[in-house]
């Protein structure tokens, strides 16, 4: 498979196939040390299968490849002995890694006949991967290398490396300069490269060219190697002048020579030229320069240069001094024209040689006392300072000349710069105002004017401002007149009068929500007002109300609510606040029921009822009671009963509750009456009622009749004598049960409209019983069976009353039928002392 991937690299499968066989090992090729010091092996790893963990370490030194065994052979300076295990130190080496990824080594000391090839042998679940390094030690320690950049020049900041390669953690060394700047040394231990420098950086001089810079390697105690390097610093040509005479200073007609010397140039220099203050001396090209016959326009100053590649190299100038007397003095003035009350320096210029050493100075053609000097200074120039100034100047020659007068113009800012305003007073709000702008005396002339502080005004002309609309917080206004500099006036207030402004409502009292009943105090206030006379008033909802500065409310009820707001005037004018809203909290009061569409209300239709109240805040919570003082359980505002029944009639009452307390309204009847349709249906039921009544009234009376009749005849075989009669009773009309709507039918009490019966019955005195009638020998003869007295009464049926009708039941002419008996002679049969009463009603 592998001599297959080999042809077949370009293949993906292939290709990575084959790096999965491959072990990535990163570990510097060389390592240098010397003897008894000790090396530093940074090594990095991977095994080719990710999960796999290193099984065998070996360092091996000088190995070789044996074919027999096919395995490495050489000497082993470092191997685990068991499997995975990996002892931290055999001998002089140091195992620092891991079974994972880290393979880092260190041998000390080391020894001269440790150089040669070293290698890493690993083992990983039959992977295995030889890595080889070289290791030189030398006998002694080896120099440092010293880099320099490719080009030095001076005052050119430039940076030296000392690079050693060597480096290791348990071998301590220094690398120090021979210069005196401070250096950074750094120690690079990694997979790719190990080494010690050590770098400075410094601005080499021209001087520096030719010196020798070293490095040495040192450890605690001594040097163990060095090494030097010399600098090549390019610079420009380096010169001196040398001068005869020495002082170079000679009268008129003398002579001076001067040589331009070149100290050091590198590279060297091609050009030389010479210069008289600044300006080149044509066709002086050597480094000597003869002057003969001087005259006084030969003095002045001299240099020479020379160039090269690295540019041009200047000497020092030299001063040649030629001797004459003054020349025609001038004075130059610093500065003029000079501002008032500042300093002011006057120089007398005389050129002479030497030097003047007294001076006389002159002030419009007199003479200043005590002023002998070059330079006189007037520390603050006033007015009478102004004019024309002169001077002599003398030297060891002799006296010069008074040359042209100059002049000292002293200037000043507009004086006396005052503001005036030129409109009538007083001002008020709103008006045009008019302000000018005036000074006394001016040097140079007013050029423009300011004005302070700046707004939307005009300038109709220079030094007059106008103001179209005056502001009623108007700050002062202040004008400045303006040449080289500005005088300010004192600012001038405009006095502008207004009408109170910011009014507005603060509440003093109470401090939290107004409740009823709280003492309430509200104060108008405003932020100013010119003039500072003012009145106060109240309005409530737009209408007046009452006037002075505070409102107060001894103990406020809901009724004061409303939007209030204060007005506040002065001879100027009138300022409203802003309404400001009073809100008064207070418990539910004037609780009512409303019921819609009206108190009375047919059964079947639909009765709302509404709680309707006052309260701030509005009720939260409502409760309803019926005429028993029932709690119905319904906690809104509206109740609503659809359909409206009959037993929905009586009294409603509410209850409405917030966070203030509780209200209740007293009780609203509400009145259902019966339908149409049920009045109907009740008449038709009565009137059903009384018809089986009047029905069961003819039955009983025509029983009746036949039972009198039965009796009669019975009475007449009897042979007894009896009386018979009418009686006819005129009854009072009777009283309704109820008269109201409610009543039903007619009222039908118990004698009425009915068949009465009765009999009559007298007991027997001085008779025994007739339970005793069987065992008394003498036994009495029973009584006539006529002695017996019969009442009935017949009355006529009545129809029955409607509902919601009073019911017309008086009483009718009824028949009364009575008969009598009169009891005969002798004994009557023992009786029962009874009444019997019998009534039929319809």
């Amino acid at each position: 498979m592998r001599g297959l991937c080999l042809w077949l690299l370009l293949i993906p499968e292939c290709l990575a196939s084959h790096q999965r066989l491959q072990w990535l090992v990163s570990i510097p090729s060389t390592f240098r040390a010397w003897e008894d010091s000790c090396i530093w092996i940074p090594c990095l790893y991977q095994i080719p299968k990710s999960s796999a963990v290193l099984d065998r370490f070996s360092l091996y030194h000088n190995y070789w490849f044996e074919e027999g065994i096919k395995d490495f052979n050489g000497t082993i300076i470092y191997s685990n002995t068991q499997i995975g295990q990996f002892p931290p130190q055999q001998g002089r080496v140091r195992f620092l890694g891991d079974k994972t990824n880290n393979c880092t080594l260190s041998i000390h000391p080391v020894h001269v006949n440790d150089s040669g090839r070293l290698g890493l042998r690993m083992t990983s679940e039959g992977d295995k991967w030889m890595k080889e390094i070289q290791l030189n030690v030398s006998k002694t320690p080896f120099p440092p290398s010293i880099q320099l950049p490719p080009e030095i020049r001076e005052s050119t900041t430039v940076a030296l490396t000392c690079l050693l390669n060597f480096a290791c953690y348990q071998y301590n060394i220094q690398l120090q300069w021979s210069l005196k700047e401070p250096a950074v040394t750094s120690t690079v231990l990694s997979t790719n490269k190990v080494y010690t420098e050590s770098k400075v950086t410094f601005q080499p001089q021209w001087t520096d060219h030719g010196k020798n810079v070293t490095c040495q390697v040192r450890n605690a105690t001594q040097v163990l190697s060095k090494a030097t390097v010399r600098l090549d610093v390019k610079h420009v040509p380096k010169l001196t002048i040398e001068v005869i005479p020495r002082e170079a200073a000679v009268m008129e007609e003398g002579s001076v020579t001067m040589t331009c010397q070149v100290i050091s140039s590198n590279p060297e220099y091609t050009t030389l030229s010479w210069f008289k203050d600044g300006n080149l001396l044509r066709g002086e090209k050597t480094p000597t320069l003869n002057l003969s016959s001087v005259t006084k326009d030969m003095s002045g100053k001299y240099r020479c240069e020379a160039s090269n590649n690295m540019g041009s190299g200047k000497s020092e100038e030299v001063t040649v001094t030629v001797w004459y007397a003054p020349e025609p003095s001038v004075v130059q003035i610093h500065q003029s024209p000079t501002k008032e009350e500042k300093p002011v320096e006057m120089i007398c210029v005389s050129p002479a040689s030497p030097r003047p050493k007294n001076y006389i100075w002159y002030h419009n053609r007199k003479i200043m006392p005590g002023k002998t000097q070059e330079k006189f200074q007037i520390p603050k120039v006033f007015l009478w300072h102004a004019g024309n100034y002169s001077c002599l100047a003398e030297n060891q020659l002799g006296p010069g000349q008074i040359g042209q007068e100059s002049q000292l113009d002293v200037q000043y800012a507009p004086k006396e710069v005052t503001a005036v305003i030129q409109s009538s007073t007083p001002i008020r709000e709103g008006d045009m105002v008019t302000l000018s702008c005036s000074y006394n005396s001016s040097n140079p002339a007013v050029t423009h004017y300011q004005w302070s502080p700046e707004g939307s005004w005009t300038e109709p002309t220079p030094g007059v401002l106008r103001i179209p609309r005056a502001a009623w917080d108007a700050t002062p206004i202040a004008c400045a007149a303006c040449n080289a500099w500005c005088t300010w006036a004192s600012p001038v207030s405009l006095d502008v009068q207004y009408a109170p402004r910011d009014v507005k409502v603060l509440k003093l009292s109470p401090q939290t929500e107004i409740h009823a009943g709280h003492h309430v105090q509200l104060r108008c206030l405003f932020s100013g007002s010119r003039p500072a006379g003012v009145n106060f008033f109240w309005k409530k909802n737009g209408g007046f109300l009452v006037e002075g500065r505070d409102l107060n409310f001894d103990s406020i009820s809901p009724e004061d609510a409303g939007h209030y707001s204060c007005m506040v005037n002065n001879s100027i004018g009138q300022t409203s606040s802003k309404a400001w809203w009073l809100q008064v909290l207070y418990a539910p009061r004037r609780l009512h029921v409303s019921i819609h569409p009206e108190n009375s209300v047919m059964e079947g239709k639909k009765a709302v009822l509404t709680c309707e109240s006052e309260a701030n805040p509005p009720i939260s919570q409502y409760a309803w009671f019926d005429g028993n003082n029932r709690d119905l359980t319904f906690a809104g505002q509206t109740l609503h009963l659809e359909p409206v029944k009959v037993q929905h009639s009586g009294s409603y009452r509410c209850q409405g509750a917030n966070q203030l307390g509780v209200g209740e309204s007293q009780p609203t009847t509400l009145t259902v009456y019966y339908s149409p349709e049920t009045l109907g249906k009740r008449v038709a039921l009565g009137f059903g009622f009384c018809l089986v009544i009047f029905i069961l009234a003819i039955w009983g009376l025509k029983l009746l009749k036949r039972w009198k009749r039965t009796q009669s005849q019975q009475g007449l075989q009897e042979n007894y004598s009896g009386q018979s009669f009418f009686v006819r009773n005129k009854k009072a009309t009777r009283t309704p049960l109820s008269e109201g709507p409610n009543s039903m039918g007619c009222y039908n009490p118990v004698m009425d409209d009915s068949v009465n019966y009765a009999v009559l019955r007298f007991p027997e005195t001085d008779r025994p019983s007739s339970r005793d009638a069987g065992t008394s020998e003498t036994q009495e003869p029973l009584p006539n069976s006529n002695d017996v007295v019969t009442y009935s009464v017949l009355q006529k049926r009545h129809m029955g009353d409607y509902e919601n009708t009073t019911a017309d039941c008086s009483e009718d002419d009824g028949i009364h039928y009575s008969e009598l008996v009169q009891f005969g002679s002798g004994e009557r049969p023992q009786g029962k002392e009874e009444v019997e009463y019998v009534t039929l009603k319809q």
